[in-house]
This record gives C-alpha cells, sequence and structure tokens, in this order.
C-alpha cells in the first residue's frame, strides 16, 4: 500500500471515539478550520482523522464534497508529519470554517500548519 494512501482504518468512525475527542479534546483554529485533536498512550501507534464540512457555511453538497475532498487531498500527501514514532493513539478532527471555498493550495498550507502544530504538542 501506497504511504500516501488513506484506507478506511485511518479514518474516525467511531461514535464513542468522535464523542471523546470532542469532549476531552484539545482544539485550535489556523484558517481555514477550527481543529481539535486527542491523544493517549497505546501499544501501537494510530492516527484517526475526520473532515468536516457544515451544512451551515455551504448549503449545496457539491461544494461541500469539492471542500472535503481538496481537505483529504491535503492530508494525505502530509501525513506523515504525524508519524514520529511514538506509541499513541492519535484521533484528530478538520473542521471547515470559512464561507468561501479557498484554493487546494491554501487549504494544503494550512493543513500542513495544523499537522506541524500538533506534532510538536506530542
Amino acid at each position: 500500500m501506497s504511504p500516501h494512501a488513506l484506507p478506511r482504518n485511518e479514518r474516525l468512525r467511531s461514535l464513542g471515539a468522535v464523542r471523546r475527542l470532542f469532549d476531552a479534546g484539545q482544539s485550535g483554529f489556523i484558517f481555514p478550520f477550527r481543529y481539535v485533536w486527542f491523544a493517549e498512550p497505546d501499544t501501537e501507534q494510530s492516527v484517526e482523522v475526520l473532515f468536516s464540512v457544515p451544512k451551515k457555511f455551504h448549503k449545496r453538497a457539491n461544494k461541500r464534497n469539492l471542500v472535503r475532498r481538496r481537505t483529504k487531498e491535503a492530508y494525505r500527501l502530509q501525513k506523515q508529519i504525524l508519524h514520529d514514532g511514538k506509541n499513541l493513539n492519535l484521533d484528530i478532527a478538520l473542521v471547515y470554517s470559512s464561507k468561501e471555498i479557498l484554493s487546494a493550495k491554501t487549504i494544503a498550507h494550512a493543513v500542513r500548519r495544523i499537522l506541524e502544530s500538533v506534532a510538536e504538542n506530542l
């Protein structure tokens, strides 16, 4: 499997894990994303991510899908920033918080800054 793939086991799907993330996680804001992350020690390293584009800002599904695709692509190409060898169970949520649809380059830059800030806080 390619190191740049985003398989299903790297996506945050568990309702309990999502609740734990938003209840006990640490958060921040880097335009255009609000991000929340939660880390706990584990026997093996696993990083799971959740992407969200609220209907509040983008009513049309095709626009939400476009932003979500751009965000997934940016994360997929830069996720190696988080793989540093520490045995942690890391959950991250990226919530798009802008009313404008930004370019893929802007989104990729913001995702890189988010991943770098989370990595240095670990």
